[in-house]
Order: C-alpha cells, then structure tokens, then sequence
C-alpha cells in the first residue's frame, strides 16, 4: 500500500444551526473539523489507508482540536506545523438542498513552510494538492509549488482538486486559472466540480473541457456531478458512472470524500499505468468513490460524515 500525502489546509467549520439559505441570518453555530485536503486525509484512513497531513494550524485550542481529530482519525499528523498565527476559520450556512454559502477568515494555513526533509518521503507514493487557499499567497503558496515540482521529479503519482471557492476569487477568475493550469498539465489525475472544469476550460460542453484538458496533461480525470454520478475521461473512457440516489442534508465534505475514497483504491494498486489499460477497474473504482461521496452527505459535518468501508460495501 502506498502512502497518501494531502497538502493544503485545515481549518475549523463553523456550520450555521437551524439552517437557512443565507449565512447572514444564521444566529449560532456548531464548530467542526474542516479544509478540503484534511477531509481527504480523513477518508483514506477511515478507509484503512495510510495518510499524512501536510498543512499549519495556529497554536490555539481550535488548532489543538484540528489536530486531536485527525490524530484520533488515524491521520498522520507529524508533518503538519504550528504557527502563531490564529488558525484558518470558514463560516457556513447549508440550504435545505445540501448547498453551501460560506465566508472564511484566514489565518494559520498561509503559514506553512517548505521543508525539505519531505522531499524523499514522495517518492514513488501518492501525493494530494487541495488548492483551496494554496493559491492566495504566504508561504503556503511557496511552499505548495515546491513540494508539487518535488512530487514530479520523485516519480509521485499526482493527483490535483483546484477546490475553486467563488468568494476568495472575485474580480481575480483568471489569476486562479492561471495558478491552476501547470497544475493540470503535470498531474496524473484531477478531480473537478463541472464549474471547475467549465472555468479552467473555458468551454461549457464538458466534453470537449475534457478534451482541452487532457490536451493539457493530465491523464484521468473525474468530474463530480453531484446526484448524477461522475464523470470519467481517460484516453479510453469517457462516460458518466452513476451514483447512488440519497438526500443530501449536507454537501460538504463530498468531493473530499469521493477523492479520498479513489485514492485509497490506488493507494492499493501495485502498476499505476495499469489503470489507464484495465477501464473497468477504474470504473469500479470511482463507482465506490461515488458511494462515498453520497453517504458522506446523509449528516452534518465532513469528517465525521465520512463512510467507513462497510458502509461503501453494503449500499
């Protein structure tokens, strides 16, 4: 088994009670364990995959609770870093589909730094970028790219979510995508929302941002399509792969849990350029990542949220 690398942050939620459309109106709220690459470092061990979390809290009682539940997840956390800077918050109201309307106040996760012991850690394993806050600037951005150029050149297999959040990138759409597209061009897998692969493509058929997209680098990619499924685009397959039919009380954390979920399936696979030969494989794969996604959504919170792996088995 391969270990998982996720880098990125990790943040605190603080989810609106009594939830309502718009976060405005929202009165109290629940504190919760989040950050995108923290939640998919959550699914693969709760998976029983072997994960490491590279990412800085704040050292404050929010980011010693960040910190005692990934250790308590079985995540692990000697690589993560401490920082004097107050740890990252987000602010979320959930509508009554399932849907999102969040505001963050950030803080320690732009402080992570490069450490160059990590390098060889990389090596012929798995590593995760979660971009969420990775491209807004600090020594976390510095820091992102260079572990992303040492992934590269230590033969990781690469996987990128650009976890695009529309109000950390008003007015500056472009900067994002321009910070996102090497990303693209050099990872071997990505996971998209259909308005991610619409807003790096620039084409609204997703079909052909596949295709532009493909044209970029990567080799296998899987959009996320909410209740309808995934879809699949590799050289060789290009076609929706279902999901199971639920009702969503809470979105967040999904994707996480859908990559989370395929990458501790690659996690287990000995010949990675097998999987771009064996179509059906790879199919079963996100077809269990695609279960995991959807039982993530049937309560509140993301990491607590995540499925165990015979709760996959039995749906």
């Amino acid at each position: 088994m391969k270990n998982v690398f996720c880098i990125g942050e990790l943040l605190i939620d603080f989810v609106a009670e009594k939830q309502g459309s718009e976060l405005s109106k929202a009165q109290n709220f629940t504190k919760k364990a989040g950050g995108a690459p923290a939640n998919v470092a959550s699914a693969i061990a709760k998976l029983g995959g072997k994960s490491f979390f590279i990412g800085c809290v704040g050292k404050d009682p929010f980011g010693t609770f960040l910190i005692n539940t990934l250790t308590e997840g079985q995540v692990d956390v000697s690589l993560a870093q401490r920082s004097d800077t107050f740890t990252t918050l987000a602010f979320v109201s959930i509508a009554e589909d399932g849907e999102r309307d969040f505001v963050f106040s950030r803080g320690a996760d732009k402080e992570l730094t490069h450490d160059i012991r990590l390098k060889n850690l990389f090596r012929n394993q798995i590593v995760h970028f979660g971009a969420a806050t990775s491209f807004l600037g600090g020594s976390l951005e510095e820091a992102y790219s260079l572990y992303f150029q040492e992934a590269i050149s230590h033969n990781s297999f690469i996987c990128f979510d650009p976890n695009f959040r529309a109000d950390l990138w008003k007015g500056t759409e472009e900067v994002f995508i321009q910070k996102c597209l090497p990303f693209v061009e050099k990872s071997d897998m990505c996971k998209f929302s259909l308005e991610e692969a619409q807003l790096l493509s620039k084409k609204e058929d997703l079909k052909e941002a596949c295709t532009f997209l493909h044209q970029l680098g990567t080799k296998i990619i899987t959009v996320t399509l909410g209740g309808e499924g995934t879809y699949l685009s590799t050289p060789s397959i290009q076609k929706i792969i279902p999901s199971i039919k639920v009702k969503p009380v809470d979105t967040t954390g999904a994707g996480d849990a859908f990559i989370g979920c395929l990458l501790k399936q690659i996690s287990n696979t000995t010949n990675l350029d097998a999987l771009l030969d064996d179509s059906g494989l790879l199919e079963k794969m996100v077809q269990d990542a695609n279960k995991a996604g959807a039982i993530t959504t049937l309560n509140y919170g993301a990491i607590e949220s995540l499925p165990t792996q015979e709760q996959i088995n039995q749906v």
